[in-house]
């Protein structure tokens, strides 16, 4: 029950009020990099459709056959 209070918004809200100064710094910058890998992840998500057309061509499949 108290972890789902913690996953609510008001519940985070909370939690991050009661943190000292230093603590609230450092958690402002693991979200900003938790929302860079999220951002890379997409990134490699929607650029995956379209670099298969080249990926899984016979040809490229010959020319990496021998690594």
């Amino acid at each position: 029950m108290e972890e789902r209070k913690f996953l609510e918004e008001e519940g985070l809200i909370e939690k991050v009020r009661e943190l000292p100064l230093h603590y609230k710094k450092q958690l402002i910058d693991f979200i900003e990099y938790l929302q860079l890998k999220a951002q890379k992840k997409e990134t490699l998500y929607l650029s995956e459709k379209s670099l298969s057309k080249d990926w899984l061509l016979p040809e490229e499949d010959e020319a990496w056959k021998d690594l």
